[in-house]
C-alpha cells in the first residue's frame, strides 16, 4: 500500500539536539508535584548545551483534549504559575484542542494500513476477563458509532532505557494489549495525542514522573508503529522522577485535591523542589531571587543526583 501523506501543523525542528517539553492539563493549578516535573524538564534541557554552544530549548504544551475534566482558566493560571516560578519557555505554546485535524488524518492512515480497528467492549466486561483486553473485536468488523478505536499492537514494547531510572521494564501483558487511540466518546486518546504532538514539536527528550512509566511502553510502541509505516520520526528518550508521596499514600495531584503552588513566593518552593530532585542548593538560596535561583540551578544540575526510586514521602 503506498504511504499516505499527512499535513503535519508544525515542522519539526531537527536541527536542534535537544527539544524537551512540559505539558499538564488545565484539570487544575499547579502543585508541589507539578513544580517538580516542570523543574526537572526545564533543568534538563537547559543544563544541555551543544557543540555550538546552544542551550537545549523547553517547550509547553496544554493537553486540553478532555473538556469535561477542564477547569475554567485553568490554562492561563498555570502559564502565570511558570512565569512566576522563572520557568520560561521558548516557543509558542502548543493547544491540543488545535490538533483535531492531524489527530484526525493519523488515525485515518492508521485505519488504512490496516493498524487500527473498531472496538465494543466495555470496561467492566474487560475487568471481567482479567483486567486486560484480549483482542476481542479485532476481527468484529465494527463501525465507527458506539465504538473506541484501538492500535493493533504489533510490537507489545515493555522495555527501555531510562535517563534516570536505567533499565525500566514494565507490565508486559498490559504492554502488549490493542490500547485505545480514539474513544467511544468522540474524544481522542490521550496516547495518540501524546505522540503525535511530540512528533509535531520534534520533541527529543521527555521528563515527567514515574506514573507514565506504564504509557511510556504504550507510547514506545505507537512510535514505531508510525516509523514503521507512514510517519517518519524520531523516538525521544524518556526520564522519569519519583512522584511525591503523603503520608496517607497519596500522590500530589490535581485529582487527589494538592493544594496550588504560592506565585507570590516561589523560592522556598523552588528550593525544595530541588531537594526533592537529589540536588544540593545552598541554604541561603531560599533568600535569592527566582532568577538567581534557576540560574544556579541550571549550572549545578546533576543527573545522576535524582533518586532511583518511583516514590518519596514528603511529609
Amino acid at each position: 500500500m503506498q504511504n499516505l501523506h499527512i499535513k503535519r501543523p508544525l515542522e519539526p525542528k531537527q536541527a536542534y539536539q535537544y527539544r524537551g517539553r512540559f505539558a499538564p492539563s488545565p484539570s487544575g493549578l499547579l502543585h508541589f508535584g507539578s513544580l517538580i516535573a516542570a523543574l526537572a524538564s526545564f533543568l534538563d534541557a537547559k543544563a544541555f548545551v551543544n557543540n555550538r554552544g546552544e542551550q537545549g530549548k523547553w517547550l509547553i504544551r496544554i493537553e486540553d483534549i478532555d473538556p469535561p475534566r477542564e477547569q475554567k482558566g485553568a490554562s492561563t493560571a498555570i502559564l502565570k504559575t511558570l512565569d512566576a516560578f522563572g520557568l520560561h519557555w521558548d516557543e509558542t505554546v502548543l493547544y491540543q484542542s488545535t490538533q483535531s485535524p492531524y489527530y484526525r488524518d493519523i488515525l485515518f492512515n492508521l485505519s488504512q494500513h490496516k493498524l487500527s480497528y473498531y472496538c465494543q467492549c466495555t470496561r467492566s466486561q474487560i475487568k471481567a476477563n482479567g483486567g486486560i483486553y484480549q483482542g476481542h473485536c479485532r476481527t468484529a468488523n465494527y463501525k465507527s458509532q458506539n465504538s473506541a478505536a484501538r492500535l493493533v499492537n504489533q510490537y507489545g514494547l515493555h522495555q527501555f532505557n531510562d535517563i534516570f531510572q536505567d533499565d525500566v521494564v514494565c507490565n508486559k501483558a498490559l504492554a502488549n494489549e490493542d490500547f485505545i487511540i480514539h474513544r467511544k466518546d468522540g474524544l481522542f486518546a490521550y496516547q495518540l495525542a501524546v505522540v503525535a504532538d511530540d512528533i509535531a514539536q520534534g520533541i527529543t527528550h521527555i521528563v515527567r514522573g514515574c506514573d507514565l512509566l506504564e504509557p511510556t511502553a504504550r507510547q514506545l510502541t505507537l512510535f514505531k508503529t508510525l516509523n514503521n509505516n507512514f510517519l517518519k520520526c524520531t523516538t525521544p528518550r524518556y526520564g522519569h522522577i519519583p512522584l511525591a508521596i503523603t503520608n496517607d499514600g497519596y500522590k500530589l495531584s490535581k485529582q487527589n485535591k494538592a493544594p496550588a503552588i504560592n506565585n507570590a513566593k516561589p523560592q522556598p518552593a523552588l528550593v525544595a523542589a530541588l531537594i526533592f530532585l537529589g540536588q544540593t542548593p545552598m541554604p541561603e538560596l531560599v533568600s535569592a531571587s527566582v532568577e538567581e535561583i534557576i540560574k544556579w540551578a541550571i549550572i549545578h544540575w546533576q543527573r545522576d543526583l535524582v533518586p532511583k526510586v518511583f516514590e518519596i514521602n514528603i511529609d
